[in-house]
This record gives C-alpha cells, structure tokens and sequence, in this order.
C-alpha cells in the first residue's frame, strides 16, 4: 500500500473502533504529558529521567509508523495517544496514533481547496497540535482552527480568515485555563487571538500591524517581515504575563485579557523561534540577522532601557528554540553551531559545530532538556545528545538517516521524532527491527 492510500484508509478503518472510547475514558493523566509545542511549559524542559541515550534504526526503537507526506510538525503525546498534524493533498488533518504499537486510532480533519502560499522546505500543517486530556486543538492556517475530542469527533471550529505568507506559518496553538491562544501569523493579517477551549468563541485579540505576505511587489523590494513564535505563559511575583516575540520586540500581555503589559525592543523583524523563560528573566532571539536579548520579566510599558539585561546586535541565524538550565542558555543554530550563554550577562561561554552522520548539518529543530542532557535533531536526521553544562561534552551521536525538519518530544520515557517519512518511537530496550 502506498503512503496516501495508508493515509486515508487509516481514516475509515480506524475512526469506527468502539474500543477508542473506553481508551478516551480509562486514560489516566500522567505528570509527564508533552501536550503541546515544546512541552508541558513550552520552554523544552521535561521531568524525564529515563529517555535512551543511544538508539539507531535497530536500536531502542519501539516502532515506526510511515507517513504521508512530508512534514515539519512536532508531536505530542497525551496518556495512551500521540497526536500529529499532517496535510495531504488538500487534506488537512490531525492523526491520533496508539503510544504502545503506533497503530493509527483515528484521523479527522478538513478538504481546503484554495491554494495555500509556503515555501517548499515548510510543507502545509507545520504547527503542533495542544491537549488537556479531553480535547486536542490543530491550527490548519487558512483551513480553520478545529478541536477535536480524544476519540477524533469534531467539537468546534473557527475560520480565522486567510493566513499568507511565501515561507508559510508554524505558530502552535497553546491552551491555558480556559482559553486556547494562537499567534495568527505571519503575513499581511497577524494577530494573536484567544478562544474559549470549549466553544471557540473568540475571548480577546490584539492585531499585530505592519505584516507581510512577503511577496515581490512592482517597483518594491520585498518586505521581509514576520513572528512564527509561539507564546508561553509565565507567572511571575503572583502575576501571569503571556509572552510573545513579534518583530523587533518581545511583549507581554495579561493572558485573561490581552492587555499589553510591557515591551521590550531588541529583535530585527524576522522572529522564528519562541521564548525562553527561567528565575524571572525572558530570553528572546530573532532569525535572520541574528538579534537576541534577556529582559527581566513583572514590567510595565516601555520597559527596554529599565529592564533590558543584555542585547546582542548580531549572531548567527536561529530558528530552532533553546532551553535555559542553572544559569545558562543552550542552543543549536541554524548553521548547526551548538552555542552556550551565561544567562545573566549574555556571554558567550562556548560553541562548537556538530556534525553528524548525514550530509546536512544545518538544523530548525528546538532543543530539549532532560535529566542534565541536551536533545537536538538536524536536518539529516542526527540527534545530538550534550551535556547540559558550561563545558561542553557530546554524550552522543544518534543517527535516523531520514530528513528531519521538527523537533522531538518526550513523555513516559518515550521519544517520538517526526521525520519526513515516519513517525518514530524510541525506548530504552525498545524492539529490535
């Protein structure tokens, strides 16, 4: 069977299993769900203790599912289900696989026929997908927000309008409370909105001005600007900010209200990666030119010359999000150059290339951090394992062989990567295949 025959007949054998609804109910909820893009704080920090150190294509893999079609998702995991979002065709979908087997359960989703602009390295469907247990939320773009419940029938779903952009979108939604939050972005409509997670009725937006399809216009050159950062929310001296990095600045807003609480400038005007957050200090890097900056966190209004740490003008590219562990920032760039940073002055305190097994060293994949060690993929499909120290030490060199444009995710002592042609699990004493 072909990937897209695998793809749609998955849709109609699985979605009828009656035994989907006794898994949604009997599913405990584990302390070590990864619910949504970047984990249970969206800042790559897990609990986990007992992830593999080494694993290959024969070994500590539990099983492989093919995909397909291309995608640069990051899978979550909630209870017994991994969920990942996958476009087809004009199908846009979100696909509930069984954590023990990787057997597809069910796969819902919507036909958009219009013609979506992207670039051809970030295929359709690029965000994560959220969970709280009793529903999952895909962001398809211009397709519509959809919630699903755990069994894959449709709850709600919202038409935000068209999103157009030459290099496409990957903003994940997140919820929080009661709302589901969403950087709708980027191009010449970008706002960030809220829903209520239940109904998805619109609770608050804030409308991001200056946006751009980036496309050439006559006589113009063009205007290459753009956020596709999901938000996090921190709190900080008993209040809750909702941190967002927009172009040339990052902000905070009240996340029951969308009320702008601070801002920070300090970013060139393409921003891909999200914010870090650790001990009251926010970390926020740009793209392409590089510009990052630490503010501390509990401010109000301009807060760029009273709570601004540090600024650097210029580094090398990052699209991929970092992680913050005793004092440090760690992360990998685009080129592929590991860096480490002292988190309260910004110095540099160490960088090193990483090169792997394949032919391309370049990475957009987010960093994780489990039990002192550093997880992060490249392109080639290379995951490297570091020390999470201000020394550096590679641990490992981990080799999948598949094109890799996502990031991983951890739960249960499970690691599931996305790469362009299957979604792969991995244990400590996996199966052998």
């Amino acid at each position: 069977m072909n990937p897209a025959s695998y793809f749609y007949a998955g849709t109609r054998c699985f979605r009828q299993l009656p035994v989907l609804a006794a898994l949604a109910v009997s599913a405990p909820v584990f302390a070590d769900n990864w619910p949504q893009w970047r984990g249970p704080a969206g800042t790559g920090v897990s609990a986990e203790k007992n992830l593999p150190l080494h694993w290959g294509t024969n070994e500590n893999v539990r099983w492989r599912v093919p995909l397909p079609e291309r995608g640069n998702s990051t899978p979550i995991a909630w209870g017994k289900r991994v969920f990942l979002t996958q476009a087809a065709g004009n199908r846009r979908t979100l696909m509930c696989f069984n954590r023990a087997d990787g057997k597809l359960l069910w796969q819902s989703g919507v036909t958009y026929p219009e013609k979506e602009s992207t670039h051809e390295t970030n295929p359709l469907c690029s965000a994560s997908p959220v969970a709280d247990g009793q529903r999952v939320i895909a962001s398809f773009a211009s397709a519509g927000l959809y919630c699903y419940d755990f069994d894959g029938n449709e709850l709600w779903h919202r038409d935000l309008g068209r999103q157009a952009h030459i290099w496409g979108n990957g903003a994940s939604p997140i919820i929080h409370g009661d709302l589901c939050i969403l950087n709708f972005g980027p191009g010449e409509r970008t706002f960030l909105i809220a829903v209520n997670k239940k109904t998805g009725e619109t609770v608050w937006q804030v409308d991001e001005p200056g946006g751009d399809s980036g496309q050439e216009k006559p006589g113009e050159k063009p205007n290459w600007v753009g956020s596709w950062s999901t938000p996090i929310v921190i709190k900080v001296n008993g209040r809750e900010e909702l941190i967002m990095t927009w172009p040339r600045r990052a902000t905070a807003y009240d996340p029951k209200t969308g009320k702008e609480l601070w801002t920070c400038g300090g970013l060139n005007p393409l921003v891909y990666t999200s914010p870090l957050y650790s001990d009251g200090t926010i970390v926020a890097m740009g793209g392409f030119m590089g510009m990052s900056l630490a503010v501390r966190a509990d401010g109000d209004g301009d807060v760029t010359q009273t709570r601004r740490l540090w600024h650097h003008p210029k580094t090398k590219q990052r699209i991929g999000s970092g992680v913050i562990h005793h004092g440090h920032i760690y992360i990998l760039n685009d080129p592929g150059v590991a860096e480490c940073f002292e988190l309260k002055s910004g110095k540099l305190v160490w960088e090193e290339r990483l090169s792997g097994r394949g032919p391309d060293n370049s990475s957009w994949s987010s960093m994780i951090l489990a039990d002192g060690r550093l997880y992060v993929i490249n392109h080639s499909g290379d995951t490297f394992v570091l020390k999470a120290s201000p020394k550096f030490e590679l641990l490992a060199t981990n080799s999948l062989g598949e094109t890799d444009n996502a990031s991983l995710a951890v739960s249960e002592g499970d690691i599931f990567i996305r790469t362009h042609k299957a979604l792969w699990c991995l244990r400590e004493n996996g199966e052998k295949r």
